[in-house]
């Protein structure tokens, strides 16, 4: 696991990346790396900072609960909490939140959930792309993460890691920030694709 240094490093290369893909535009968005499992303990980007422009020390260490250590001169983002209940429940090294456009243009279509399938950009999710029914969930927006939280597992699939927020934006994760960067980018497509093409299929 790495230290708090190392992975604010990381985490501020990747939010630049994403920033200068449009999909981390202004303060939005945040990044998470697990530091520690026993107790669970995450990196998260701080709140309210340009994300082109974070250095190895705009993060903040807080707890399963998404609440930062004591002493720590910045905020986490509020939506640390969500950032916690994933590395808990799917253990993940990594968890990426992304305002890209096509997830929640795809929510609004399929606020169900959104079906994929029989797409070779699949294989870079993760899954198989024929014969394999590919199913994002999508949950209302909210601002309590509990309520967020709860949402998620519900729905939760551990051969899927992704979860669309309507109106909102997407979560993907992985076992470290490039696996999670590689899903995002492919599910990007992947729903770019589906929003696209007339009549939203497959």
């Amino acid at each position: 696991m790495p230290d708090l240094v190392t992975a604010g490093r990381a985490l501020a290369a990747e939010s630049a990346r994403y920033a200068g893909l449009g999909w981390m535009r202004g303060t939005s968005g945040n990044l998470s790396v697990t530091l520690g499992r026993d107790p669970l303990r995450l990196a998260v980007t701080a709140s309210g900072l340009d994300k082109g422009e974070l250095t190895a020390h705009d993060v903040v260490e807080v707890d399963a609960a998404g609440e930062a250590l004591p002493g720590q001169r910045l905020r986490p983002s509020a939506e640390a909490g969500l950032h916690a209940r994933i590395a808990a429940v799917a253990g993940a090294g990594a968890v990426v939140h992304l305002h890209m456009l096509a997830p929640v243009i795809a929510a609004e279509r399929w606020p169900d959930g959104i079906e994929l399938s029989d797409l070779e950009m699949l294989k870079g999710f993760g899954r198989a792309a024929h014969d394999d029914r590919v199913l994002i969930p999508v949950v209302p927006n909210s601002q309590d993460m509990k309520v967020l939280g709860d949402a998620f597992e519900v729905g939760y699939d551990p051969a899927t890691p992704a979860l669309v927020v309507a109106r909102h934006g997407v979560y993907v994760w992985g076992d470290d920030l490039l696996t999670a960067r590689h899903r995002a980018e492919c599910l990007e497509w992947l729903l770019r694709f589906k929003t696209t093409i007339p009549g939203g299929t497959p």
